[in-house]
């Protein structure tokens, strides 16, 4: 196996790679006030990336006390709207637009009402003809005759159908924070979240939410040197967002469920990945790989409640953990995510090959993983 590449300096660790955005046209650069969804216990890491990723031309805006809003990352930005289409570890990105009015229904003024379209305009301009095909309002009192109005007329001005449930183009109203007679409008910069990632073509039951898996890559602190395996793989979607991060030596997902396989093969296809890694039919307990031979690993391991149970966990968690530690090589980064908190915390209290370096609480579908971060002894 080559040699593992010298650490990186410490600010480009653990973040996606910087990549020089392609600015749209010079109407779309410009300034903009931003706010990001990301998953909470996950906003730290989503600052760094949005950090990295826009460079010089963001700056990151502190919540009260100087501490990180849950579940959100304000930020101003100059530049062009599609750079913020690459970020990996957020939900959703909005553009944030104030308006000094004391209620909503003066947004149908003509000088408001102008300023409202223009911001449409831009957000459509950062993307493919006829991306936006419908237009939701989100804001308390939806239903009410000045909202509709509202969005009756904004849909008619910017040629996009009204859609009471959802829409492509997403406009959230509310009051403005701190106070005070203004209402913010805040528009989503995609059809959809950008969480829903294009390559998922093929959806189990319980998988994982790309965002986080994600986030979980750049705690692996990956090289294009790694040989990179996922235990227990699913649809693979940490398989996909490693091979979204970069190349590396060798990408693995395993998991003996044949449907399983089939269905990670499909996302792995649209995602274009195909000759980048291999899916094997794996027990993740008994692996035919070389001792010390993976330099880094992840998994979603089953939680007991859509996936396995918690007897069967009390035999597979240990075997699971001896094994990667096995294949792992020293000083190697092991990322899993699991709701069977306090049977993964008295394992590695006992574990002779894992050292915990982090436990962190994150949000996904109602319940309350953890994402232990652990490095061979």
């Amino acid at each position: 196996m080559s040699p593992r590449k010298p650490a990186r300096p410490a600010a480009s660790r653990r973040a996606t790679s910087p990549r020089k955005a392609e600015e749209s046209a010079a109407p779309a650069s410009r300034a903009w006030v931003c706010e990001a969804e990301v998953v909470e216990g996950l906003e730290d890491i989503a600052r760094r990336e949005i950090a990295i990723h826009l460079d010089n031309r963001v700056e990151l805006k502190a919540g009260p006390q100087g501490k990180p809003l849950p579940g959100l990352v304000r930020f101003n930005y100059t530049g062009g709207l599609r750079a913020l289409l690459r970020l990996r570890t957020v939900q959703a990105v909005y553009t944030v637009h104030r308006f000094a009015v004391p209620r909503p229904k003066a947004l149908l003024g003509d000088q408001h009402f102008r300023r409202l379209l223009a911001e449409i305009d831009a957000i459509k301009a950062a993307h493919p003809a006829g991306s936006f095909q419908t237009l939701h309002i989100d804001a308390a009192g939806a239903d009410s005759a000045v909202m509709l109005r509202l969005r009756q007329e904004l849909a008619q001005r910017s040629g996009l159908k009204p859609d009471p449930e959802e829409g492509d183009l997403l406009l959230r109203l509310r009051r403005s924070p701190g106070g005070g007679e203004s209402w913010d409008a805040l528009l989503r910069i995609s059809p959809r979240p950008l969480a829903t990632r294009p390559w998922r073509v093929c959806n189990m039951e319980g998988a994982l939410n790309a965002t986080i898996a994600h986030a979980m890559i750049l705690m692996t602190d990956p090289t294009p040197y790694d040989v990179f395996l996922n235990l227990g793989c699913g649809s693979g979607t940490l398989l996909i967002e490693r091979l979204a991060y970069s190349a590396a030596k060798q990408a693995i997902g395993c998991d003996l469920n044949p449907e399983v396989l089939a269905c990670a093969r499909r996302n792995v296809e649209a995602a274009g990945a195909v000759d980048r890694c291999q899916l094997e039919p794996w027990d993740v307990r008994a692996l035919p790989l070389p001792e010390g031979s993976v330099d880094a690993l992840s998994a979603d391991l089953p939680f007991g409640h859509l996936v396995g149970s918690h007897e069967e966990n009390l035999a597979l968690y240990p075997a699971l953990l001896a094994e990667a530690g096995r294949v792992a090589r020293r000083g190697a980064l092991f990322v899993a995510i699991t709701h069977e908190v306090r049977l993964m915390e008295s394992l590695l209290a006992e574990s002779a090959q894992w050292e915990t370096l982090a436990a962190i609480r994150v949000a996904q579908g109602g319940l309350n993983p953890r994402i232990f971060v652990l490095r061979r002894r």
